[in-house]
C-alpha cells in the first residue's frame, strides 16, 4: 500500500489517532459519497453558524448542545441584526428594516455607485454583530459578501470577531474559495480572535465536503491539540467526508472512537458508514456496525437489516443481500415492501433481471406489487436494451392493479427519444397525461429535451412554458438541459434567450453553461450577443452556487425510480464530481509521455477516484488514447475501486478511435470476466469504431453477433450502422438498404442526420426508386413529409439529378409539402454546379416572387460559382452584401472564400479569412483545415500546410491518414525531405498517444 506522506502537517501529531492513520496507510481509490443527499446550503449555514439574536450568556456557551438548541430556535432570517446605531435584539422590527436595506445594497452591487460608497452615505454604525446577520443574508454572493467583510476593516473603531471570521470563512469555502480561507484563517490568528468549535467544525466541514481529505485529517489533528473539546459534530463532519470519499477504513476508526467515547450517532451517520464499508466490501464491520444500531441505537431490528440489506444493494453485493434475506424469512421478520423492492432494484441495477423478476413472482404470494416494484424491473429492463418488455409493462401495470409513476414515464420516454423513436416517445407522453399523471420537472425537462434534440424547438418552448403556466419553477437542471441541447442544435439565439431568462430569475449558470453559449454564439458568428453573455459571466464568478442533486438527462444515465420520493429503502447516494480533479488528471495524462513516470505521478495523486470521474477524464483526454488508457488500467487495480459500464464503454471508445481494435476488443472481454454490465451502446460503440475506420465488413460482422449474443440493437446501433454503410470509405449499399429495413419495422424511426445520409448515398448509386421507396416508408411511419421530401430533393440534387428534383417539386402540393429556402438552396446550388447561370436566376426569381429571402446557402452557392468562372469582383460583391444585410456567413461560406482565393493565387488573402475565422469565428472544422492544406500543397506551400496540422491538433480535431499523406507528398515534391520526415514523426507520435497496443 502507498504511504500519503505528502499530505503530514508541517507540525508532528501528539498522538495515534483515525486521523493520523493516513499517513500510514494508503489513501481509498473511491469518492463516491454514500449518504443520504444533502440539506439545502441554507440549512447548512444556519447549522454551523446559526442565525439568532444571543445576549452576552448565549455567546460565552460554547457547548455544542447550545449550538444545537440555538438551531432550533433559529429558522426566520429576520433576526438579523444591521443598524443605524447599537441596536438592542427586541427591536426586531427595526432590526429587519435596516438589515433587509443593507444586505440590498451589497446584493445589488451598482455599477455606477460602489457599494462601498453607498453604504458610507448611510452613516450606519455597526456591531459586529450586525456585521455577521449581515453577511449570512449575503451567503449566496461570495464576492459581494468579502468586499463588505474588507471594508467593515476599514471603518474606524471597528474589529472583526470569531463570529464573523466563522461565517465569512464558511462563505467562502462553500465557494471553493480555500486559498482565501486560509488566509482568513491567518488574519484571525493577527486579530488575536480564537478558534471556538464553531470555527473549526467549519474547516473540518468545508475541507471535507471539498474532498481534501488530508486537509481535513490534519485540521481535526490541530483541533484535537488545540484543547477544543471534540463533540459528536465534530465527529460526524469527518465521517460524511469519510464515507463521501470512500475511505472505509479510517472512517470504521473514527466511529470506534465515537462509541468508545459513548457519543450518540445519528441513524443518518449509521447509514452512511454502512453503505461505505458495504461499497468497499466490509460486509463483517458493516455487520457490525448493524448491531450497534440494534444494541446501542435501540433500533428495531427489522429496521436495522432493512437498511443493512439496502446498503448491501446499492453497492451491488446482491447475493448478500439475498443471503441477509433468507436469514429475515427464517427468523419470521417483517419482510416488506420496501425489502421487496430494494431487493429487485439491486439485482436490476447488475443486470440480472431475470432473478429480480423471480423476486416479485415470490413476492405475489403474500404482497402486491405495487408501482414502485414494476418501476424497478422497468428500469432493469430499459438497462439491458429490452425495450419492448419495459413497454409491455408499463402498458400492462393498469391490468396488475396500479397506475406507473411519472418517474417510469419518464425513463421510457427518455430512451425512445435516445432511440430515435421521437413519435413514439411523443405518444408515450401524451398518454401519461391522459391517465392523469401529472408531468414534474424532471419529466418535463425530459420531453423539453427530446423535442429539441429532434428539431422541433417550437413544441420544446411550449412544453417548458405550459410547465410555468402549470405553477412548476424551472429548475437549474432544467434550465441547463434546455440550454445544452438548443446549442447541440445549433441554436445559440435561442439558447442565449434562455440564458439571460435564467440570469433573470437569479438561477446562476455554472461556467460550463457560460462557456457553451458564448462559443456557440462565436460559432455562429453573432459576437455582439457573444460580448453580452460573457459579461453576464463575469458578474456571477465567485457568487456562491446552491447546491441541487439532479439526474442528468443529457448523458446515458436514467432517471432514478426514486426521484419524487426520499423513501430510505430507494435513496441513491449522490455522486459529486469535482472539476479541479478532472483538470488535474487530464493535465497530467497530456503531460506524461514515458509510461513509468505517468503510472508514478498517478501513484502520487491524493485524488480520489469514482466511476464518474473517470469518466470525465478519459472523456477530455481522448486525444491522448494511450496514457488514457494506461490511467483506466491503472485506476482498476486501486483498492476499493471498480470500473462500471460507462467507464468501459468510454475505454473502449477511445482504444476504436485509435485504430487499437484488439485492444477494443480485450477490454469488451475483460467487461464480460468481470460481470460488468453490456448495454447495447457498448456494441454500437464497437460497430461505430470499424465503421469509422471504413472496417464495414467487420462492424456487419459486430452486428450480427450483438443480435446472435441476445442484445437488442436499439436506434443509435441501427444508425451508426447505416451511416458508416453509406459512407464513401467501405460503402455497402445494399446492406445498409436491409438494415434500414429491418430498422423501421423494430419501431425506431431515423433522425434527420440518418435520413439525409441514406438517401444521398441511394441516389449517388443510382438507386433512385429505392430512395422514394424509402421516403414513402418514412411518411408512412410518421416522419415528416416536408423533411422527407426536402432531404430527397437535397439528395437528388447532389447526384446531379437536378431536372428530376425540380419535376419532384411539381409533386409537392399533392404530397402536402412546400416549396421551402432549404428546396431552392438545393436546387440553385445544383443548377451552378452544371453551370446552368440563367437557369439558377430564374429561381431566384420565383423565390422572390413567393416572399422567400435568400438563405445564407445560397449566397454562398453563388460565391463558389463565381469564384470558379473567375470572376472575383462578384464574389466578393455577394460577400460583402451579406454581411450588410446581416446575413452571418457560415464555415462553408468562410471555406468557399479561401478556396477561392486559393485556386486564383491570392495567398494572402486566403490567409486573412482563415486568421479571422479563428480569431472571430466561425471557427474552422476539419474540412476547412482538410481543404486549405490541399490547396496549399497544389500551389508548393506545403511548408503551410504543414502548420496547419499544429493548428488542427491545438484546436482537439485529429488530422486524418490523408492530411498526414497530402502533407508529406507536398513536402517532398518541393524537395523539403526534412520537413517531410519531421511529418512522419508526428503522424507516429500521435499514433502511439492515442495507441495502448503500441
Amino acid at each position: 500500500m502507498r504511504p500519503a506522506s505528502k499530505l503530514t502537517s508541517p507540525h508532528s501529531l501528539s498522538r495515534p489517532s483515525p486521523a493520523s492513520l493516513l499517513f500510514s496507510r494508503c489513501k481509498s481509490s473511491l469518492r463516491r459519497p454514500a449518504s443520504a443527499s444533502p440539506p439545502s446550503l441554507y440549512q447548512m449555514i444556519t447549522e454551523i453558524v446559526p442565525i439568532n439574536v444571543r445576549d452576552t450568556e448565549q455567546q460565552a456557551t460554547t457547548s455544542t448542545q447550545g449550538v444545537r438548541q440555538n438551531v432550533r430556535q433559529s429558522n426566520s432570517t429576520s433576526q438579523i441584526i444591521a443598524g443605524k446605531a447599537l441596536l438592542k435584539a427586541t427591536d426586531l422590527e427595526e432590526i429587519s428594516a435596516a438589515v433587509h436595506k443593507v444586505t440590498e445594497i451589497i446584493r445589488s452591487d451598482n455599477i455606477q455607485i460602489p457599494m462601498e460608497q453607498r453604504l458610507n452615505v448611510l452613516g450606519i454604525a455597526f456591531t459586529p454583530e450586525t456585521v455577521e446577520m449581515v453577511l449570512k443574508r449575503c451567503f449566496k454572493v461570495g464576492s459581494l459578501a468579502f468586499r463588505f467583510f474588507n471594508w467593515m476593516k476599514l471603518q474606524p473603531g471597528f474589529r472583526h470577531t470569531t463570529e464573523t471570521y466563522n461565517t465569512m470563512s464558511y462563505i467562502a469555502g462553500e465557494a471553493g474559495e480555500f486559498d482565501l480561507v486560509e488566509k482568513l484563517m491567518e488574519d484571525m490568528n493577527a486579530d488575536l480572535c480564537s478558534k471556538n468549535i464553531k470555527t473549526w467544525t467549519i474547516l473540518i466541514s468545508q475541507y471535507a465536503n471539498a474532498k481534501k481529505i488530508g486537509k481535513a485529517l490534519w485540521t481535526f489533528e490541530e483541533m484535537r491539540k488545540s484543547g477544543c473539546k471534540l463533540d459528536s459534530g465534530v465527529y460526524e463532519a469527518i465521517l460524511r467526508g469519510l464515507c463521501s470519499a470512500r475511505k472505509a477504513e479510517l472512517a470504521f476508526e473514527f466511529y470506534k472512537e465515537m462509541v468508545l467515547k459513548k457519543m450518540k450517532v445519528d441513524i443518518k451517520i449509521y447509514t452512511m458508514l454502512m453503505d461505505c464499508l458495504s461499497m468497499a466490501g466490509d460486509i463483517v464491520n458493516a455487520r457490525l456496525v448493524g448491531e450497534d444500531m440494534m444494541k446501542i441505537a435501540e433500533l428495531p431490528e427489522t429496521e436495522v437489516l432493512t437498511i443493512m440489506l439496502r446498503s448491501f444493494c446499492i453497492s451491488g453485493k446482491v447475493d448478500e443481500a439475498r443471503k441477509l434475506f433468507e436469514e429475515m424469512r427464517v427468523r419470521n421478520l417483517s419482510v416488506d415492501s420496501n425489502v421487496y423492492e430494494a431487493l429487485v432494484k439491486g439485482f436490476c441495477r447488475v443486470g440480472r433481471i431475470d432473478e429480480a423478476m423471480g423476486i416479485v413472482d415470490d413476492m405475489k404470494h403474500s404482497l402486491n406489487a405495487g408501482n414502485r416494484i414494476y418501476g424497478c424491473l422497468i428500469d432493469g429492463f430499459l438497462r439491458k436494451g429490452k425495450a419492448w418488455k419495459a413497454l409491455e409493462l408499463l402498458h400492462s401495470m393498469r391490468e396488475l392493479g396500479c397506475l406507473p409513476m411519472v418517474s417510469s414515464y419518464t425513463q421510457v420516454i427518455q430512451h425512445l427519444f435516445r432511440s430515435d423513436q421521437y413519435g413514439k416517445a411523443c405518444e408515450i407522453y401524451e398518454e401519461m397525461l391522459e391517465n392523469g399523471i401529472e408531468a414534474d420537472i424532471v419529466a418535463t425537462t425530459a420531453v423539453v429535451a427530446g423535442h429539441v434534440q429532434h428539431n422541433n424547438i417550437s413544441e420544446a418552448w411550449r412544453v417548458f412554458n405550459d410547465m410555468k403556466r402549470k405553477g412548476l419553477v424551472p429548475t437549474w437542471k432544467a434550465y441547463s438541459v434546455f440550454i445544452k441541447e438548443l446549442c447541440k442544435a445549433s441554436n445559440p439565439n435561442e439558447a442565449f434567450k434562455l440564458l439571460s431568462e435564467m440570469s433573470a430569475c437569479k438561477i446562476n449558470p455554472t461556467d460550463h453553461i457560460f462557456r457553451l453559449v458564448i462559443s456557440s454564439l462565436k460559432r455562429n458568428g453573432q459576437l455582439e450577443k457573444a460580448g453580452m453573455a460573457e459579461q453576464q459571466h463575469r458578474s456571477f464568478r465567485f457568487s456562491h452556487r446552491e447546491s441541487e442533486q439532479f439526474y442528468d438527462l443529457t448523458e446515458h444515465q436514467e432517471v432514478s425510480v426514486c426521484s419524487s420520493d426520499h423513501n430510505l429503502v430507494c435513496r441513491e447516494p449522490p455522486n459529486v464530481l469535482d472539476e479541479n480533479d478532472v483538470e488535474e488528471l487530464c493535465r497530467i495524462l497530456s503531460s506524461s509521455a514515458n509510461s513509468d513516470l505517468l503510472l508514478q505521478t498517478l501513484d502520487k495523486s491524493t485524488i480520489t477516484f469514482t466511476p464518474e470521474l473517470v469518466e470525465a477524464v478519459l472523456r477530455g483526454s481522448q486525444r491522448h488514447g494511450s496514457s488514457a488508457l494506461q490511467f483506466f488500467s491503472w485506476v482498476g487495480k486501486q483498492p476499493n475501486y471498480t470500473h462500471n459500464t460507462e467507464t468501459y464503454n468510454m475505454a473502449i471508445k477511445i482504444a476504436g478511435s485509435g485504430k487499437d481494435f484488439k485492444h477494443m476488443r480485450t477490454l469488451y472481454h475483460e467487461m464480460r470476466r468481470r460481470c460488468c454490465s453490456i448495454e447495447p451502446n457498448t456494441w454500437t460503440i464497437m460497430i461505430s469504431q470499424y465503421g469509422q475506420a471504413g472496417l464495414t465488413e467487420i462492424a456487419l460482422k459486430t452486428f450480427k453477433e450483438m443480435k446472435a449474443e441476445g442484445y437488442q440493437p436499439n436506434g443509435d446501433t441501427f444508425k451508426y450502422l447505416i451511416v458508416y454503410l453509406c459512407g464513401k470509405k467501405g460503402r455497402k449499399i445494399e446492406e445498409a438498404i436491409k438494415v434500414f429495413q429491418e430498422m423501421l419495422p423494430s419501431g425506431y424511426m431515423p433522425d434527420k442526420e440518418m435520413v439525409d445520409i441514406f438517401l444521398s448515398s441511394l441516389c449517388e448509386s443510382r438507386k433512385f426508386s429505392e430512395a422514394r421507396r424509402a421516403v414513402n416508408s418514412l411518411c408512412k411511419r410518421g416522419f415528416q413529409n416536408q423533411i422527407a421530401y426536402s432531404l430527397l430533393i437535397k439528395s437528388l440534387c447532389r447526384a446531379g439529378q437536378v431536372d428530376e428534383a425540380i419535376v419532384l417539386t411539381d409533386e409537392f402540393e399533392n404530397l402536402g409539402c412546400k416549396v421551402d429556402q432549404y428546396i431552392y438552396a438545393s436546387i440553385v446550388h445544383a443548377l451552378l454546379r452544371k453551370g446552368r447561370l440563367e437557369a439558377a436566376l430564374e429561381k431566384l426569381e420565383d423565390m422572390k416572387r413567393a416572399g422567400i429571402s435568400q438563405s445564407v446557402h445560397i449566397k454562398t452557392s453563388l460565391i463558389v460559382h463565381f469564384f470558379r468562372k473567375k470572376h472575383i469582383k462578384k464574389a466578393l460583391e455577394i460577400y460583402k452584401k451579406m454581411r450588410e444585410e446581416g446575413c452571418e456567413p457560415t464555415v462553408i461560406t468562410y471555406s468557399a472564400l479561401i478556396r477561392g482565393f486559393m485556386n486564383m493565387g491570392m495567398f494572402s488573402d486566403a490567409l486573412n479569412i482563415y486568421h479571422r475565422m479563428k480569431i472571430k469565428g466561425p471557427f474552422p472544422d476539419f474540412q476547412t483545415y482538410s481543404m486549405f492544406m490541399t490547396c496549399l500543397c497544389k500551389q508548393g506551400r506545403s511548408a503551410d500546410a504543414f502548420k496547419l496540422i499544429h493548428d488542427m491538433l491545438e484546436s482537439q480535431i485529429f488530422p486524418s491518414a490523408v492530411n498526414f499523406r497530402t502533407v508529406y507528398y507536398g513536402l517532398n515534391r518541393e524537395g523539403k525531405q526534412d520537413l517531410a520526415h519531421l511529418v512522419l514523426k508526428m503522424k507516429w507520435s500521435l499514433k502511439k498517444q492515442r495507441m495502448h497496443s503500441i
